[in-house]
């Protein structure tokens, strides 16, 4: 049964459903719903929910970039200002062939009640069973991926020129992941505000040493986590002449996490490694490209001909001009975000 079932949500009578603030949060919170913010880039910008996407209402690409985003069937929480352009877009998408629920109110709402709210930006894919998976981009390495109320952070970071507090800004984490030690990676105290009594931390051996404790995972290891997730530790290193130092082979892990047959590999700092070869039907790709530590932007490339993901997001870029990539790899969905 779908979560709309049972809430018992009521039918507004055009093939979607209207829900007050508190609804559309218990609605929400499960997980199983994709948020769409169909405010304007610059409203989303300047605030939106925690998890949710953007999809511009005034595109005249509209109801073409949710098809394209969103299988049919996908079951869509949507939300505007104050109510009116995302009812409309309820009742596009409905007529479509979504399942949609539409906050009464809006933004506005949500905000004069102090609910909470974000300036991440946020890429949703959804899974084989049209389950959605949220990762929000927060800064340079630094990810969180929340699927089916799960929440899992990937290397977070208090500072590096854009100060998340975490204690405020996101509630515990069921999983951590932390790639290798270096501190745009590896923050003890980012680490310390995330961690409930249920927290879960994994990483390479010496983040390991260096906190006292958590699950220790090496190159070619693999793990089970909660709601039937795949965990897989890949190498990440260098091996141009000059820069082995920064990353040295067998030290530090890239990730690969499946989810629901959704594959997401999370490459942490590495060049374009043979190891890559192996990688296979990626579904989204983190890739860096920062040389001297991590790739060049033709390194980045080959890497992603290697890889063949479906969507590429670079990332860890710093001052690097990836602005090129798009064009370099035709035939790849690559989205170029904030994610300095």
């Amino acid at each position: 049964m779908s979560i709309l079932s049972l809430l018992g949500l009521f039918a507004c009578g055009s093939g979607y459903n209207n829900l007050s603030t508190e609804e559309f949060a218990k609605a929400i919170a499960a997980g199983e719903m994709a948020v769409v913010d169909v405010r304007t880039p610059d409203e989303y910008a300047a605030g939106h929910l925690p998890g949710a996407s953007n999809c511009d209402w005034f595109s005249k690409d509209f109801l073409s970039n949710m098809e394209a985003a969103y299988p049919k069937g996908t079951q869509l929480a949507v939300y505007c200002r104050s109510g009116k352009r995302s009812a409309a877009a309820a009742a596009k998408l409905s007529k479509a062939g979504y399942k949609v629920i539409n906050m009464l109110g809006g933004y506005l709402a949500w905000t004069q009640e102090n609910r909470p709210v974000t300036q991440y930006a946020v890429e949703t894919f959804i899974t084989g069973s049209g389950a959605p998976v949220a990762i929000t981009l927060i800064k340079h390495g630094t990810l969180a991926l929340s699927y089916k109320g799960l929440s899992i952070h990937v290397d977070p970071v208090a500072g590096l020129g854009k100060p998340t507090d975490y204690a405020t800004e996101f509630s515990k984490a069921d999983v951590i992941l932390v790639t290798h030690e270096h501190g745009d990676h590896f923050d003890k105290e980012a680490i310390a505000a995330l961690t409930g009594d249920k927290t879960e931390l994994i990483t390479n051996a010496r983040c390991g040493e260096m906190l006292g404790y958590g699950t220790v995972m090496a190159n070619g290891d693999s793990a089970d986590l909660p709601n039937g997730i795949k965990l897989e530790a890949v190498p990440a290193y260098n091996y141009t002449e000059g820069h082995t130092m920064f990353h040295p082979k067998g030290r530090d892990n890239g990730f690969i996490l499946t989810i629901d047959g959704l594959r997401i590999y999370i490459a942490g700092d590495t060049e374009d490694i043979p190891e890559m070869a192996g990688i296979k039907g990626i579904d989204v790709a983190f890739l860096p490209v920062n040389q001297p530590y991590t790739m060049t932007v033709e390194q980045c490339v080959n890497a992603a001909k290697i890889i063949q993901p479906k969507v590429l997001i670079p990332y860890h870029f710093s001052q690097t001009d990836i602005s090129g990539l798009p064009q370099l790899l035709p035939g790849i969905d690559v989205r170029l975000r904030e994610m300095q």
